[in-house]
């Protein structure tokens, strides 16, 4: 697909796995220089090799904990040159409110609330003097979903949202575009351990994980690629240069199928 971002230069968090790997990958095949940053630097390492090595691109890599704001600020002033910002880095623990305590709940805000809102301020401020820029924020169905037994992460996401659109809404101003993106289950490494660990004590082996999955539409969960190119989409001033403010669900029909009593 030619979207007309070749040439670009996008930065992407969490990005040695999964969701934020898979953009990674879809973005380096679309003509983009990336920026991978997490906070494994041999995974980082490895996801560099083999991009640089299948698109002919520029690949640099930061092994940084973006839950401190120090290293947000290092690495806006390391990478000044980012057109497209994907944030994506954060998993926020399941439980209820009993099980959840202060300090787990602190500590995953501070990487994808905290995280978000510190990377935003500081790369949207760098877009604006240039006048140019697109931020993509990967939220998680949840935030319109609401389940109290994943009750930090659907908070979480729900902050998200409204803080996408607030400042999606204002971004035109300044040409800018930001946009949210809410996956609902997708198939990681982290899904599927959880999957094998349920299948394990539902159906007493680990290795009938994939019977758990026919439950979702289509009978499977989605593919990291399948968010990856709906970001790649969003990013492209050119076809969707008048998307802003805006948050996708990509879960199926999930959300759709909720009753009302």
């Amino acid at each position: 697909m030619e979207l007309g971002l070749r040439g670009k230069k996008a930065l992407i968090t969490g990005a040695s796995k999964g969701i934020g790997r898979a953009c990674a990958e879809v973005l380096a095949e679309e003509g983009c220089d990336v920026a991978l940053v997490s906070r494994t630097a041999a995974d980082l390492e490895k996801a560099r090799s083999e991009i640089a090595a299948k698109h002919n691109v520029g690949v640099r890599v930061f092994a940084l904990d973006l839950s401190d704001g120090r290293n947000v600020d290092k690495l806006a002033a390391e990478c000044t040159d980012i057109d497209i910002l994907v944030n994506n880095a954060g998993a926020i623990p399941g439980g209820n409110l009993d099980a959840v305590t202060e300090d787990r709940w602190r500590t995953a805000w501070d990487l994808k609330v905290f995280g978000y809102v510190n990377m935003t301020r500081r790369f949207y401020a760098q877009m604006r003097e240039r006048g140019h820029g697109v931020i993509v924020n990967i939220l998680g169905s949840a935030g319109e979903n609401p389940d109290v037994n994943y009750i930090a992460g659907s908070s979480g996401n729900a902050s998200l949202m409204a803080f996408t659109r607030a400042m999606g809404g204002a971004a035109p101003r300044d040409n800018l575009r930001v946009v949210g993106i809410n996956p609902g289950p997708v198939l990681t490494e982290r899904l599927v351990t959880l999957t094998k660990t349920r299948a394990r004590d539902v159906l007493g082996d680990e290795n009938r994980w994939e019977e758990l999955m026919k439950g979702h539409a289509f009978g499977r969960v989605a593919k990291p690629e399948e968010i990856a190119w709906m970001v790649a989409f969003v990013a492209s001033d050119q076809v969707s240069g008048y998307t802003t403010g805006s948050i996708i669900t990509i879960d199926g029909g999930a959300t759709s199928r909720r009753s009302a009593i």
